[in-house]
């Protein structure tokens, strides 16, 4: 029997404003037929805003993760991809 690929979503966010010295970034992710607002406050505690709630639980986790890696590498403007291994 062949193995079963798990579900995943291509995820793209995008940054629309940020504050290194301030220490925050914000901008909206897309994914499946769900979209998102969010504000993260690295220099917070890594404190992440999302809205609206609807979905939240499913983008989270991974957008924490995705955040915590590359935050001082995003760029306001710019748009990125990734992988979340979930249906969305």
């Amino acid at each position: 029997m062949a193995a079963q690929r798990p579900p995943q979503t291509e995820v793209t966010m995008r940054v629309s404003a940020r504050s290194l010295a301030v220490g925050w970034l914000e901008g909206s992710v897309e994914g499946g037929q769900y979209q998102w607002t969010f504000c993260w406050h690295f220099r917070a505690g890594g404190r992440l805003d999302i809205y609206p709630s609807l979905g939240r639980a499913l983008i989270k986790e991974p957008l924490q993760r995705f955040l915590e890696k590359h935050d001082f590498q995003l760029e306001t403007g710019e748009t990125y991809a990734f992988t979340v291994r979930a249906r969305i």
